[in-house]
């Protein structure tokens, strides 16, 4: 064990400061899970409790290591600090996101001095963190998706108008006036295909449930023909489980051989399928007050009275900013790099609007 190797000599002084380096680091992560304990209740609560039982018995093995050495102060790493943070004053799944690529980055797998139980537990805790994140991944992802999509298609597209328009040299108010017609043409546009496409969504799902049928039809079925065999075979039994549900529903015999075949209304399970889907009129009015929140930048140059050059560069440094801060938060939430997905929202954005000034230019140049 590493720890009795460091009991025959006094560590150095890197050891030591690394030691306590990963002692902060597992206090900090005990805490942040026991502050997002605090915010949840039943299962997910105690899930959070035991990760910070485990880290704990982290912070001992550093104890043991340090020994004599152990009370020097050590600042935890800052996205430990900025974990805890938001743990405090934000939302579940973003914290939890940010938890899972800290769990993901763990030096203990190359640090000999840890043992091979705390990386692998480490490697355990990123699995466990990734199924707490995808738990509220599933809850807010149908309107979430909205807001994203439509605050992202208002900053490019808006964007690329007004470039665009700018670029043939028309005033500033036709291009503030042109602005603000295609927010509210996106947005309402954006609207009212969220609503359609969620609609059309739960009803798919809707038709595809099973229902009761078969409790109010049973009693009526010629046995010897049993139509229900039929039923739970294209619901994806074999034909033995589904010859012994349909006996079952018919009342021929009671068979508590298989508790999964026993005896029970059909479900309608509207919970989860629904819930990641999102509702209709939530999609639509995430989409549409998102999509003119992303809208509204582009224009913001004009509004305040800026024209030529000096308004196109202003557009472009606020949008690129907007659309690093969204693609960062669809890198959070996903589980990827944020930065990594902020730069490639900032090239699509940035590139579509270079594409449509270009043309700009021509036409100007034509019209001209």
């Amino acid at each position: 064990m590493p720890a009795l190797d460091h009991e025959r000599r006094d560590p150095t002084p890197a050891e030591i400061s690394r030691w306590r380096r990963y002692l902060a680091d597992e206090k900090a992560e005990a805490a942040l899970y026991r502050d997002l304990a605090q915010r949840r209740q039943g299962e997910e609560r105690d899930i959070l409790l035991a990760l910070a039982d485990a880290e704990g018995r982290h912070e001992d093995h550093w104890r043991q290591l340090l020994g004599e050495h152990g009370p020097g102060r050590h600042r935890p790493s800052q996205r430990r600090v900025v974990l805890r943070f938001l743990a405090r004053h934000f939302g579940f799944v973003f914290v939890l996101a940010l938890a899972q690529r800290a769990e993901s980055d763990s030096p203990y797998t190359k640090d000999a001095d840890a043992t091979a139980g705390m990386a692998a537990d480490e490697k355990i805790h990123e699995e466990v963190v990734r199924a707490l994140a995808t738990r509220g991944r599933n809850r807010l992802s149908g309107n979430f998706r909205a807001a994203v999509f439509g605050a992202n298609d208002g900053l490019v597209s808006n964007l690329a108008l007004v470039m665009g328009i700018g670029a043939t040299g028309a005033s500033s108010a036709f291009i503030l006036f042109s602005g603000f017609a295609g927010l509210l043409a996106g947005a309402l546009s954006m609207a009212a295909g969220e609503y359609v496409s969620v609609g059309s969504q739960r009803e798919l799902l809707s038709a595809s449930k099973p229902t009761q049928i078969t409790l109010s039809a049973a009693k009526s079925l010629d046995i010897e023909a049993n139509e229900l065999v039929l039923v739970y075979r294209a619901r994806g039994m074999s034909l033995e489980n589904a010859e012994h549900r349909a006996a079952e529903r018919m009342g021929v015999h009671n068979c508590d051989c298989d508790p999964s075949l026993s005896l029970r209304p059909d479900q309608l399970d509207e919970g989860d399928d629904h819930e990641a889907v999102g509702t209709g009129i939530g999609a639509a009015a995430a989409s549409f007050c998102f999509f003119a929140s992303g809208a509204i930048i582009p224009v913001l140059p004009y509004i305040f009275g800026m024209s030529g050059l000096a308004a196109v560069t202003v557009s472009c440094v606020l949008v690129g900013l907007a659309l690093l801060g969204t693609g960062g938060v669809v890198g959070l939430l996903s589980g990827a790099s944020p930065m990594k997905r902020g730069l490639r929202q900032l090239a699509i954005g940035l590139g579509a609007a270079a594409a449509t000034y270009l043309l700009g230019l021509l036409f100007g140049g034509v019209i001209a």
